[in-house]
């Protein structure tokens, strides 16, 4: 309705603010007709990366403002207060964009203009003892009442005492408690319920055996949450003792993985920083998700889909272990794990941070070393994605430079390919040429095809179109022959655009549709955006412009979203763009447009695979 466009729902750790703010965006959702997003932030510290995070969650990722524009939505960042110098950012979006709202759940205020603040109160006592009572399993009676009360009815405190029922009558539990709270009661901490909150950590970590002590606070390093085994491995966690952990509430468990809220982190975080294991826990940490990068990254050609997945699982983990790394001046090993990561970067289109990233640890250590060649590929790779041809050229001269040095003859031909994929056409054929007789010798299938891809586009650039066919026709055999799904993409785009060309638009089509199966199979979302401008161009084409215009809309805000810039794609939207304003006037092409731009994702491929 009416009233705040910036509402902040206050309050302390522990106090409610995460579920009220989750009870009140599900009642607000028919309110906004562009949607209601929820963005959570408790993993982040960096506050430049807050304007990244709530695009990335909207499906953009470009201009922010621009892509919401006067659009009716609801935006829900919880946990501000960990990054609350992202504050103006956030007043100047509001104020771009006149129909966007935003709630926010935060420890302090974010002190903007035109912000309302709401204080999360406390539950009501009768709340307080339901929910002890539906989380210990017993009876209220008069001691819980009392209990609740001395806990200020504060959500989280109520639910670790009930943790102890299974050991402590509430009596038992209300007389230890009441002890530690008057020795706080002196403390100069303003809001009593943060005093309240902090002595029932206390006092339930004080219970904890040793080995649970040492666990808990071990398990601090982890960003995002962890799994089982991450936990074996970096922290050297027993399971019972874990679970233990779970049956007092001090760590929660979704799936298969394990995480806490954020107050008791902070508290773990503490606890592991005041005991002789914080370096070591930490150092922990950063060797194993390193070696899970290592170990995904040879598995990042081809069909990479379950891969990909276990490490956007981790990407929380993997920001903490590269800050780690660059804060302690591992620089070697943070090339190394920057270089490990950046194929993921790349297909799951996370290029303004990895970019970012690569160059930090580019920047930070010029030693001639094998990782320093494999960041200098990503950092190509990353540049020419985002449309920085003369910095990735810079990159590549490099990396073909030291993989030479390295005598190392595969990385020689890939940096070739690279080189040539990222110059001019008739520049690129030669380093192209050499690159795939290089690959051939080496008889690595993946890159042979890969290389032979990108040498067709090449031919077809400098006007052979018989030659880019028939050697997309020849890929497009030995990628199904090979079962290697992302290569086939390529010569099914390439053949659809001859089809195109001959008016065999059926043809066209069909292939396109394959290559969408094929796309969501490796859940790749650029891809995904370059088949959809292609199947609109298709439809334009045929005079199917209305349609047309809503799944280029739909697949522009793809492209936004992942940040792509590449050239190929900016102009085949504007081709289509133009083969649709031909047909349609303005109101028709502004609501066909509009349309596109609520379509979800699933949406847009329906709509996409139901044409003829």
């Amino acid at each position: 309705g009416n009233g705040a466009r910036l509402l902040t729902l206050t309050g302390p750790g522990g106090s409610g603010k995460t579920r009220l703010a989750i009870e009140a965006a599900t009642h607000l959702v028919p309110e906004f007709a562009a949607g209601v997003f929820w963005v959570g932030l408790a993993a982040l510290r960096d506050p430049t990366l807050v304007p990244d995070t709530i695009a990335q969650t909207l499906g953009t990722r470009e201009d922010l403002a621009g892509h919401i524009g006067d659009r009716q939505l609801l935006v829900v960042i919880d946990n501000l207060e960990q990054v609350v110098a992202a504050a103006p950012q956030l007043s100047a979006l509001i104020e771009a964009c006149p129909r966007l709202r935003m709630l926010a759940t935060s420890r302090e205020l974010l002190r903007v203009r035109g912000e309302v603040e709401y204080p999360v109160l406390p539950l009501a006592e009768t709340e307080a003892v339901d929910l002890f009572c539906s989380r210990a399993g017993v009876e209220a009676d008069d001691t819980i009442h009392r209990l609740c009360g001395a806990l200020e009815n504060l959500p989280l405190a109520v639910e670790l005492a009930a943790a102890r029922t299974s050991v402590l009558t509430p009596g038992q539990i209300l007389e230890r408690l009441t002890g530690r709270l008057d020795l706080l009661k002196g403390g100069r901490d303003s809001d009593p319920r943060q005093r309240t909150l902090r002595a029932t950590l206390e006092w339930s970590h004080e219970l904890l055996s040793e080995a649970e002590q040492r666990l808990f606070a071990r398990l601090a390093v982890f960003r995002g949450g962890w799994t089982l085994e991450a936990a074996e491995l970096a922290a050297e966690a027993d399971l019972d003792v874990l679970q233990s952990l779970v049956d007092k509430s001090l760590v929660r468990r979704t799936g298969p993985r394990f995480w806490m809220l954020e107050t008791i982190r902070d508290y773990a975080v503490e606890r592991l920083d005041t005991s002789n294991e914080a370096e070591w826990a930490r150092r922990r940490h950063a060797e194993h998700f390193l070696a899970l990068a290592e170990e995904a990254y040879p598995h990042l050609t081809g069909n990479p889909r379950q891969w990909t997945d276990r490490l956007e699982a981790e990407y929380d983990n993997f920001r903490a272990a590269l800050d780690r790394l660059q804060s302690g001046g591992a620089t070697q090993l943070s090339l190394q794990l920057a270089g490990a990561l950046w194929k993921y970067w790349y297909q799951r289109g996370h290029y303004a941070e990895g970019r970012h990233r690569l160059q930090i640890a580019l920047a930070a250590d010029p030693a001639p070393t094998p990782a320093r060649a494999r960041a200098l590929n990503g950092a190509t790779a990353m540049e020419g994605e985002g449309g920085d041809a003369a910095a990735a050229r810079v990159y590549a001269e490099e990396a073909l430079a030291l993989h030479r040095s390295l005598d190392d003859e595969w990385g020689i031909a890939n940096s070739l390919f690279m080189l040539g994929y990222i110059s001019e056409p008739a520049e690129g054929l030669p380093l192209l040429e050499e690159s795939a007789r290089l690959f051939e010798s080496l008889g690595d299938e993946h890159y042979i095809m890969l290389v032979n891809n990108s040498l067709a586009w090449a031919y077809g650039d400098l006007g052979d179109l018989p030659r880019e066919r028939a050697l997309m026709e020849e890929n497009l055999v030995r990628a199904r022959a090979a079962g290697n799904r992302r290569m086939e993409l390529d010569p099914l785009s390439s053949l659809a655009t001859h089809a195109l060309r001959e008016e065999r638009f059926a043809d066209a089509y069909a292939m396109l549709r394959e290559s969408v199966r094929l796309t969501l199979e490796l859940n790749e979302p650029l891809t995904l955006a370059a088949i959809l401008m292609q199947m609109a161009e298709v439809l334009a084409a045929e005079g199917h412009a209305t349609t047309a215009t809503r799944i280029l809309s739909a697949a522009e805000a793809i492209r936004e979203r992942t940040g792509g810039s590449r050239e190929y794609l900016i102009a085949r939207r504007d081709r289509t763009l133009a083969a649709v304003r031909v047909r349609l006037d303005e109101a028709a092409f502004t609501a066909a447009w509009e349309q596109g731009r609520t379509l979800t994702g699933e949406q847009t491929i329906d709509l996409a695979l139901d044409q003829a």
